[in-house]
């Protein structure tokens, strides 16, 4: 097994760190510059910043704070939230950005995925799914524009056919477990696991050290989360230990 990655998410919205449960009634968790130097500091693997709100206002990714992020931090840095087209690629990478995060813009047109795969390369492109319970054939559907619309797509076809479009990471993210607290949807990840055959990102529902360790466990190459770290219930010290302790190999 390769080693897990521990990965602090920065959800920004108007220049702000924010954090909600189920993707709702969003509050304020600091600034994304001072906690991006924060989690670099801790032990971060790697950094996530998504723009939860560009999808839904119609614009693109904050450049200049991705760029501030970027100037901050020496890990790679995933950026995610209005992309639409080529040219929002080529501007995140210039800005700092490692790997980019695309969701709606894909479901909206595939076919942007294969066109970033090959002018990049499938290492930069990581296809956020924002995962929810529904009555698709695999029991899991697809959401769109921040997790606010329920797309007709089976999460688990959806997958199958990203991977095959030029998929590098897929970062699975519960919408049931998201900020909960309640551990990280085991039945989702180990449904992931059987048909990827490129590294998953576990998202939503960490509130214990012992939820990274399950969720490792069920097949995860890399652990995700935001409150739990920006509430400091916990360190990335004490995941990694834990980690350790349970016999799964880190960074």
């Amino acid at each position: 097994m390769p080693a897990i990655r521990i990965i602090p998410c920065l959800d920004v919205a108007a220049g702000r760190v924010v954090k909600g449960v189920n993707f709702e009634n969003l509050r304020d968790s600091g600034d994304p510059i001072e906690l991006a130097a924060s989690y670099f500091e801790s032990g971060a693997d790697e950094l996530t910043f998504l723009d939860v709100a560009a999808t839904n206002e119609n614009r693109g990714t904050m450049l200049q704070l991705v760029q501030s992020c970027a100037e901050q931090v020496f890990i790679p840095l995933t950026v995610g939230g209005g992309i639409r087209q080529l040219s929002d690629v080529s501007n995140l990478l210039a800005h700092g950005a490692d790997k980019v995060s695309v969701g709606s813009a894909g479901l909206s047109r595939p076919a942007l995925l294969s066109e970033i795969a090959r002018e990049y390369g499938s290492q930069v492109l990581v296809i956020s799914l924002d995962i929810k319970r529904s009555d698709t054939k695999s029991g899991f559907g697809v959401t769109s524009n921040g997790g606010r619309e329920l797309t007709d797509k089976d999460a688990f076809e959806w997958i199958k056919e990203v991977q095959d479009l030029g998929a590098g990471e897929l970062l699975v993210n519960s919408i049931d477990a998201d900020g909960t607290k309640n551990g990280f949807d085991i039945e989702l990840i180990e449904g992931v696991r059987k048909i990827s055959v490129v590294p998953i990102i576990a998202s939503g529902g960490a509130g214990k050290v012992s939820d990274f360790v399950a969720a490792a466990l069920a097949g995860a190459d890399a652990l995700l989360a935001a409150s739990v770290f920006h509430q400091g219930s916990f360190t990335i010290a004490d995941v990694k230990n834990e980690l350790r302790a349970k016999g799964v190999v880190v960074r």
